[in-house]
């Protein structure tokens, strides 16, 4: 069984964001679907099976942007809502050319059956399908990613999975995550994978402020992956090599990436907001974080961040309150004191100049955006002094009325 486990993983190849690094033409063959139980050993790693007794991620809402999510797959049937395809009109979401939103929607959500394939860590969760990278697992320009965001908080999503970005940033995808902190929606996004990235930077939306940024782990929970993209916006980290993958097609294949990392947060994300459900996301944030295995120096690193997310401590531990997202270093009015609510609709306005691209077989890239408009509120002092002068003009106005009034008489 071993040595047919290995011959699989060899003939897989290696996946860098749910492409082959083998030539396009030569299409990896699928795992043995009997070893897939087998080879989940993240789920041991981060001690699933005992946060299973706290919380499953029922009536919770995960959307997955990215492409596309295959709702036939066994392990998904039944755990995907209706949801949007922003690159295919014909469509809504509900299937994946690429394999690469599957893989990630079954880490967070695959069912938790007798059946041989994968499990996710909030099987009893939900996932909204939100379609915005194409053919080619990218996206040109980061507006598409912004409209997502705002779809996929709109229609009931409580947590965002981002297992995509790259080096630019975009003014329109910071205002639509702005929107997502402001309506109390928890948003995680990978830092990036070395062999998809031209510069050494954390990928945008990770370096976002407020967003979960998770960068990836080897099978020995305390080595930084070798292919994972670090740095000081890094938040938490996640396994993120030798993983086993729902394939589109109801297969499986192996998978590595901070992509597959990203949904391990997310899930932990949808157990808290489960057994919490009136919890604001600022406090599933600060609950991820501060039950973190700590790794690499002690406290906060440019490294590992706070270190191994910890699903079973984040489910348990006595943490005070807090106010706002701890992760938000621009804080705003906004909506319940979390972050700037730009008006939805006005979002969009004559896009900006768009980064020129590389084409690249292993991630999507990140292109421009547009820049945000945000309606400004009429001060409450102007219209103090607004009221107090329309006061005078009509107690002129009725005084002079008498007098003549009078004079008539």
């Amino acid at each position: 069984m071993r040595a047919r486990r290995l011959l699989a993983a060899a003939v897989a190849g290696v996946f860098a964001l749910g492409l082959p690094a083998t030539p396009a033409h030569a299409e990896p063959a699928p795992l043995l679907s009997d070893s897939v139980r087998d080879d989940e050993w993240h789920l041991e790693t981060l001690d699933v099976p005992d946060a299973w007794t706290y919380a499953d991620g029922s009536g919770v809402t995960v959307a997955v942007i990215d492409s596309g999510v295959d709702a036939t797959h066994p392990d998904l049937q039944g755990q995907v809502l209706p949801g949007h395809d922003f690159v295919d009109p014909q469509g809504d979401g509900d299937s994946d050319l690429v394999g690469h939103g599957t893989t990630v929607s079954a880490i967070i959500a695959g069912r938790n059956d007798d059946q041989n394939g994968v499990v996710g860590i909030a099987p009893k969760a939900k996932i909204l399908p939100v379609r915005v990278l194409d053919e080619q697992n990218r996206y040109d320009d980061a507006l598409i990613v912004a409209r997502g965001v705002r779809w996929a908080v709109d229609h009931g999503a409580r947590v965002i999975n981002l297992s995509l970005g790259g080096n630019g940033s975009s003014a329109a995808l910071a205002a639509a995550l702005d929107y997502a902190f402001a309506k109390d929606v928890v948003v995680i996004a990978c830092t990036g994978n070395t062999s998809a990235s031209s510069g050494t930077d954390v990928w945008y939306p990770a370096r976002e402020p407020g967003v979960l940024a998770v960068a990836g782990t080897e099978r020995d929970g305390t080595s930084l992956w070798s292919g994972s993209i670090t740095g000081r916006e890094t938040v938490v980290t996640a396994p993120a090599t030798q993983l086993v993958g729902a394939r589109a097609g109801g297969t499986y294949w192996k998978v590595q990436g901070t992509s597959f990392a990203a949904p391990m947060v997310s899930a932990t994300a949808a157990l808290i907001r489960s057994r919490w459900p009136e919890m604001p996301a600022g406090e599933v944030i600060n609950r991820i974080i501060r039950t973190a295995k700590d790794l690499g120096a002690p406290g906060r690193d440019a490294t590992f961040g706070y270190g191994m997310v910890n699903p079973v401590a984040a489910l348990t531990a006595s943490l005070p309150a807090v106010l706002d997202n701890p992760l938000d270093t621009n804080p705003s009015p906004g909506v319940a004191r979390f972050g700037s609510a730009p008006v939805p609709g006005q979002a969009q306005s004559a896009p900006d100049a768009l980064t020129p691209l590389t084409p690249r077989a292993d991630g999507p890239e990140s292109g421009g955006g547009a820049a945000p408009i945000i309606a400004t509120p009429v001060s409450s002092h102007h219209n103090w002094w607004a009221a107090a002068i329309l006061f005078v003009v009509s107690a002129v106005a009725a005084l002079l009325t008498i007098r003549r009034f009078a004079g008539t008489t």
